[in-house]
């Protein structure tokens, strides 16, 4: 099975990603020669590792009607000692304070669930090619 991404181009520094009845735009900072008028796509690769822990999260709380109001994710980033890149990820899920105790590292394996996470720490074949039509 396969499912195709169209990328194509929007003037400036603009990336359009369309994916079924979905539009995704980037575009880069203005410090990168973008007008800063959309997320950068690594910013929505980052974004994608929240909100899938988030979506997890989310869904075993509603699943044994714990409220989410107060919950929310703190994703930081750190950088390699090289500088370059970013090394770590940290995700803090921050829970009201009463938060059923017995349920803390159930939310913390859901979060680990995270389709995302995943494809990161087993990655998939990238092939780049050229097609002339």
């Amino acid at each position: 099975m396969k499912s195709e991404m169209i990328i194509s181009f929007a003037g400036g520094k603009k990336v359009i990603a369309e994916y079924g009845d979905f539009t995704i735009q980037t575009d880069q900072s203005p410090y990168a020669g973008g007008e800063g008028s959309a997320p950068e796509p690594f910013t929505l690769f980052l974004a994608s590792i929240g909100t899938c822990a988030g979506i997890f999260v989310l869904s075993f709380c509603q699943s044994r009607g714990i409220p989410t109001d107060g919950i929310q994710l703190v994703q930081t980033h750190f950088v390699k000692e090289s500088g370059r890149g970013i090394g770590k990820i940290e995700i803090a899920i921050e829970l009201p304070s009463d938060f059923p105790e017995k349920y803390k590292d159930a939310v913390i394996s859901a979060a680990n669930l995270c389709a995302v996470k995943k494809h990161i720490q087993d990655p998939p074949e990238f092939v780049v090619k050229t097609v002339t039509r």
